[in-house]
């Protein structure tokens, strides 16, 4: 029988369940939270008289919570009316309403006794076939199934989601031995293709996957540190985003995550995994246990391995923790010759070699830091996991790691890292030794068009499971490119369809892309059906290269300059009135000079965590490359008589001045850069370039014909002037924007109001564009003129007036 979710309930609102709640809510599902009642009255429910039976007493902590959830940053829902699909009550008087929904999720505290109790309530008010889970990072999943119906034990298992639930991707999926296999395989299924998780199957050992090895990783660095006497900053330094990590590297991440949580789940792993070969790394170095005694919590008690500090001008400045002496000191700078040697190395794999191999103490501390986790992670297998896929994707998905364990391995150089560590008395699993005796030489690779993984059982290469149904980049570009530049990548996805891939750094837009755009259209109009544009790098793009721009200002290089500009809005513009479909699919920032790459196509597939705005105002500019164009296009294409006409291109001023991003896919049709009942969000990454390349078929296979160009685009003239002028002019006046921002205002509204027209008229799209441009060009001599006299002003050759 199919299942279909449409309610959910969520027991517990605390910071994890709330956020769960969002989650659940974000994806379009009715959501009941559920917490305890309050046995007192607090001071403010005293004032007002109420009595402890009322109904907004009683759902207060409910509320309380799930208000303070949706007021946290980063926001844990995509849109504040999203919120609506939330219903609240409490344990005692709505207990009975869980027989109405699909799947209950038990996130109350983590203690097994009160989790049995609450799962005893729901044993009796569930409706049977329901699915009932409990969200918990560690406690064994068979212990909760205890004096359970027959039926309940069927539908029951472990959800582990990783906070914050939105953000961070990992689902793990624990079952109990008499979980039914179809619960199983619908909740990797759901939470892969609904909740847009990477769904990780795992066993009910302690910590499961992610937590077990990411928790080992930390403790081990705890104690290298002291071994090696590194500082708080260095280990930042070498443990970031060198290594595809995170920003918040190791130090930061503790601190947010709270030292005292990390202590308690290390606790656990020592009392619990007394077989752990590694089990005395999970004993606590001195200055951790100073560091919880003095309570230096991280960002919950102001201070951990970081603290902020604010002297008696009000400036504030960040300091680190001296590991020896656990005093704070100024932060230091970080060298280290490799750091400095792979600083253009953008590869993370060849990055990563040169790291493990360099001479210097970064590259002894690599070596170490490395082969302790290589080892863990092979004495692992298979306690934790079969297959060594699931430990990669539960640390990339749970930890924010670009590469896992194994991958790492493979990067780094399987054979001659083994060997050179056995040399230096690192154990690894049997296992590891067979498969490199057998020739085997990593743990991945790609063939026939399908990535596969070492096979422990068989000892061969086998296909992931599921990879075969869904298109993966990485695996097209190594087997289906056909055209490449510095800058971007042409691959095949099949069935006539053709994806253009950025791989500039922060995929910031130069000529390389600008080319690729025109090459991927030459070739899908020659002998292909559509293009998709999509990348697998850490943003869609960060917008144009301002820097180039900048460069040509100040080498006054005018006809070039303009020149460069023109081709951009060319190549927008191709791409909106090509003969194929073109598809965008956006991820993270899609800023500047990328979200006007995504405003011109046929269609936008965002993923729901794209974060997309015309940014340009922001450094002193206007968006030129279409990007005000289409603001006048689609303000012309809703426009309305009398005040509502005013109101609406101010509001669409207002969001390129203020230089608006959308925190979220859904917020973007709000500001206007997606298009209602045109774009797309889906809220999967994995099934996002699928999805792309399927909407690029289907719209071929309908039949495409490319859009006219157009000369009906409705302008105000000097009637928007109007509203700019006063509006600018009062804002400078009132010291709220700077002289050069009131000259932005007045070009940028210049361009969006059609010029100084006398009444409403129709023009071209290439009319918007000419005067686009022109401001744009007059915009960045006026910023040189403005850079050179700060500069005499900040040396002194002239005087500050």
């Amino acid at each position: 029988m199919k299942r279909i979710i449409k309610k959910v309930a969520v027991l517990g609102s605390g910071v994890m369940g709330s956020a769960i709640a969002c989650h659940f809510a974000n994806v379009g599902i009715e959501v009941l939270l559920l917490d305890i009642p309050p046995k007192e009255l607090n001071a403010k429910e005293k004032a007002s008289k109420l009595k402890l039976e009322s109904k907004a007493v009683r759902n207060r902590i409910v509320n309380d919570s799930l208000r303070n959830s949706l007021l946290s940053k980063p926001s844990p829902i995509y849109s504040q009316s999203f919120a609506s699909r939330i219903s609240t009550g409490n344990f005692e008087d709505d207990m009975e309403k869980i027989s109405k929904v699909d799947w209950i999720i038990e996130v109350v505290v983590e203690r097994l006794d009160i989790k049995k109790i609450i799962l005893e309530k729901v044993d009796q008010y569930r409706k049977p076939g329901s699915l009932v889970s409990s969200n918990t990072s560690g406690i064994p999943i068979n212990l909760m199934i205890e004096g359970r119906s027959e039926d309940f034990q069927k539908h029951f298992l472990g959800t582990h989601f990783f906070n914050p639930p939105r953000y961070l991707k990992l689902l793990e999926i624990i079952p109990t031995p008499v979980t039914d296999k179809s619960v199983v395989q619908f909740t990797m299924d759901f939470g892969s293709k609904i909740l847009g998780k990477t769904t990780v199957l795992c066993k009910d050992s302690p910590a499961f996957i992610a937590n077990r090895v990411g928790v080992f990783s930390i403790m081990a660095l705890f104690h290298l540190v002291e071994e090696m006497d590194l500082t708080v900053d260095e280990v930042d330094k070498l443990t970031g985003p060198v290594l595809g990590r995170p920003k918040s590297a190791t130090f930061r991440t503790c601190d947010v995550v709270g030292l005292d949580t990390l202590v308690h789940v290390a606790n656990g792993l020592k009392d619990n995994c007394p077989d752990d070969e590694q089990n005395a790394l999970f004993t606590l170095p001195g200055y951790i246990g100073k560091m919880v005694e003095n309570n230096w919590l991280g960002s919950k008690s102001k201070q951990g391995f970081y603290k902020k500090i604010v002297d008696k001008e009000g400036n504030s400045q960040i300091v680190s923790l001296d590991l020896k002496t656990l005093e704070y000191k100024e932060k230091q700078r970080v060298k280290f010759p490799v750091l400095e040697l792979t600083k253009s190395v953008d590869d993370l794999k060849a990055r990563m070699k040169m790291l493990y191999s360099a001479k210097d103490r970064a590259g002894e501390f690599y070596q170490r830091s490395f082969n302790g986790l290589f080892s863990y992670v092979s004495m692992r297998v298979p306690e934790i996991a079969d297959e060594v896929y699931k430990v990669d994707d539960a640390m990339r998905a749970g930890f924010g790691w670009e590469l896992g364990p194994f991958e790492t391995w493979d990067a780094v150089g399987l054979v001659d890292s083994y060997t050179k560590a056995k040399e230096n008395g690192y154990q690894f699993a049997a296992w590891v030794e067979e498969m490199i005796n057998d020739g085997f030489k990593s743990f991945y690779i790609i063939e026939d068009g399908v990535k596969k993984y070492y096979h422990i059982p068989t000892k061969t290469y086998t296909a992931i499971p599921g990879a075969e149904k869904l298109l993966s980049l990485e695996v097209v570009t190594h087997s289906n490119t056909l055209w490449k530049n510095a800058g971007s990548t042409i691959t095949d996805l099949g069935d006539g369809i053709l994806n253009l891939a950025f791989h500039t750094k922060m995929n910031t837009i130069g000529n390389e892309i600008i080319q690729g755009i025109n090459k991927a259209i030459d070739m899908a109009e020659e002998g292909y059906k559509g293009l998709v544009i999509s990348n697998n790098g850490q943003n869609f793009s960060a917008g144009a290269n301002v820097g180039m721009i900048f460069m040509l200002a100040v080498e006054q290089e005018w006809e070039e300059l303009d020149l460069a500009i023109r081709m951009f809005q060319n190549t927008t513009m191709r791409i909106r009135h090509s003969h194929i479909p073109v598809i965008v699919a956006t991820h993270n920032m899609a800023l500047g000079g990328g979200c006007e790459i995504a405003m011109h196509s046929d269609k936008v597939i965002a993923h729901a965590e794209t974060y997309m705005g015309l940014v340009e105002f922001g450094v002193g500019l206007i968006p030129g490359g279409g990007g005000t164009k289409e603001f006048a296009e689609r303000l012309s294409d809703e426009l309305h008589e009398g005040d509502m006409r005013s109101n609406q291109f101010r509001n669409r001023f207002l969001t390129i001045g203020q230089a608006k991003v959308s925190t979220s896919a859904y917020e973007a049709f709000d500001l206007g850069y997606l298009r209602k009942g045109i774009d797309e969000v889906i809220v999967s990454k994995e099934h996002q370039l699928s999805y792309a390349k399927s909407t690029a078929l289907a719209m071929a296979n309908k039949g495409y014909i490319a859009p006219l160009r157009r000369n009906n685009i409705k302008v105000l003239g000097k009637e928007a002037l109007g509203l700019v002028y006063v509006g600018a002019h009062s804002m400078m006046s009132g010291n709220y924007i700077s002289k050069h921002d009131q000259l932005i205002s007045e070009k940028m509204g210049s361009v969006m109001a059609g010029g100084e027209l006398s009444q409403i008229t129709e023009v071209s799209d290439q009319y918007i564009l000419d005067l686009e441009r022109k401001a744009f060009l007059e915009l960045c001599s006026q910023r040189l003129t403005l850079e050179r006299i700060q500069s005499l002003v900040k040396t002194g050759k002239i005087l500050r007036n």
